[in-house]
């Protein structure tokens, strides 16, 4: 059995840091350690930013974003076009489009992709709410930026399915409405990789490229 060589408080704090993604008890360890040697720099600065965060970050109930204001920065940023509506799987994918400036657009974020192994159905995402903002009118285009995988794949097939049976529907009550367009990513986004993994630049150029879902 391996020996303790600190105490309670930083065996801890360095199990909570193994956690992490990325991070393993090797690491974990070198990162406290780190911490508590700029206790002063580091360590108090980000104690307190976190216990801020416990208290102000919330879930945009509009978008699915995270913000210390609901709605979020995103939904109400009048400079955005409200027309275009960018769908992700998770809050990681939304916060990489924006570092590359891909689109001034609104988001929706999924919370996942459907799973059915792992047991995630249509109800475990927030598809509900993407098909109450789309039901408004005001959105003209879905991109469907999901991940180069099966599970993403079969999500934005299934998205997709959804929105034309809304569409059938609305076209019955008002013979003038216009179908919503919906594409997705195109050149640059590798099968299998990850939104979250990629390049500014690769991202640009996916966005750029979008395609008609089909």
């Amino acid at each position: 059995m391996a020996n303790h060589v600190a105490g309670p408080e930083i065996e801890k704090l360095i199990k909570l840091l193994a956690r992490l993604p990325g991070l393993g008890p090797r690491s974990a360890r070198r990162v406290a350690l780190h911490l508590i040697k700029n206790k002063d720099q580091l360590l108090i600065p980000l104690s307190d930013a976190m216990a801020t965060a416990v208290d102000k970050i919330q879930v945009c109930e509009t978008c699915g974003n995270v913000d210390s204001a609901n709605p979020c920065t995103i939904c109400t940023d009048a400079r955005r076009d409200p027309s275009l509506l960018v769908v992700v799987e998770d809050v990681s994918d939304l916060w990489a489009l924006e570092r590359a400036s891909v689109l001034n657009a609104a988001y929706h974020v999924l919370g996942g992709t459907l799973s059915p192994l792992d047991g995630i159905g249509p109800d475990d995402l927030n598809i509900g709410g993407l098909l109450a903002r789309t039901d408004k009118g005001e959105i003209k285009e879905i991109i469907l930026a999901v991940n180069a995988t099966v599970e993403g794949q079969t999500t934005a097939h299934y998205i997709t399915d959804q929105l034309q049976a809304q569409a059938k529907q609305a076209s019955v009550i008002n013979p003038d409405f216009q179908p919503i367009k919906i594409s997705q990513l195109a050149h640059g986004v590798p099968i299998g990789g990850e939104l979250d993994y990629l390049d500014e630049g690769t991202l640009l150029q996916a966005m750029r490229s979008r395609k008609e879902f089909s």
